[in-house]
C-alpha cells in the first residue's frame, strides 16, 4: 500500500539522507523522498510501525493536520531560500510563498500566525540572522558582503535587526567566536 508521510523538522539534505538510509536498511520500498515528505510502499503493518520509530528516533514528527502541513510548506521554502545566496527576491515574500504553495498568501499568513504565533516576516528575519550567525562564524565575509548576500538595503538594516535578535552587535558577536546558533528546526 503506497502511503504519503508528512514530516516537520527537515529542514536539510542530512535530515533526508539519514532517514533514507535508515528507512532502505530496514528493507521498505522508499518511492520518494523531499524535505517534509515521504512516500513509501508498505507490505504490512509492521513496516508502518518500524518507519513510524525511525521517524521519532531522528527527531521528526507526522504533520496531521492541513495546518501544519501549510505552515511547514512555509518554513521549508524560506530555508531553501536561505540555502540559495545571493538571496534574490524578485517579487514579494508575499508572492513567492503564494505562488510555491499555491494557496492564497492571505490564508497563508493566517495559518503560519495562528499555529507558530509568530508573522511569517518575524519567523524569516530569524532565519536570516541565523543565517547571518553562519556566514560570521564561516569568517569568510566581511559584515557589508554578509548583508549583500541576504539582500539587505544597508549593513545598518542588519546591524539593527540583528542587534534585536541577538542583543548582541556584529563585531560583539564575531569577536566571541563561539556557537550562538539555534538549530533551524527549533526557531520560533
Amino acid at each position: 500500500m503506497i502511503k504519503t508521510i508528512y514530516l516537520k523538522n527537515m529542514v536539510c539534505e542530512r535530515c533526508i539522507k539519514v532517514l533514507k538510509n535508515e528507512i532502505e536498511a530496514q528493507q521498505i520500498e522508499l518511492q520518494e523522498i523531499e524535505l517534509g515528505r515521504l512516500q513509501l510502499n508498505f507490505k504490512n503493518d509492521k513496516e508502518i510501525e518500524q518507519v513510524e520509530a525511525i521517524i521519532k528516533n531522528n527527531g521528526f514528527e507526522r504533520i496531521n493536520s492541513t495546518e501544519e502541513k501549510v505552515t511547514e510548506q512555509v518554513k521549508l521554502q524560506l530555508i531553501q531560500m536561505l540555502h540559495r545566496l545571493p538571496l534574490q527576491i524578485e517579487e514579494k515574500l508575499s508572492t513567492y510563498l503564494a505562488k510555491h504553495i499555491n494557496q492564497d498568501y492571505s490564508k497563508i499568513s493566517k495559518i503560519f500566525s495562528h499555529t507558530e504565533e509568530i508573522t511569517i516576516e518575524k519567523y524569516f528575519i530569524k532565519l536570516k540572522i541565523e543565517k547571518v550567525k553562519e556566514l560570521i562564524q564561516a569568517n569568510e565575509k566581511n559584515f557589508t558582503e554578509i548583508s549583500q548576500l541576504l539582500d539587505y538595503s544597508h549593513i545598518n538594516h542588519l546591524s539593527r535587526q540583528f542587534k534585536a535578535e541577538t542583543g548582541l552587535s556584529l563585531s560583539q558577536y564575531k569577536s566571541q567566536h563561539q556557537n550562538f546558533r539555534n538549530p533551524l528546526d527549533q526557531i520560533v
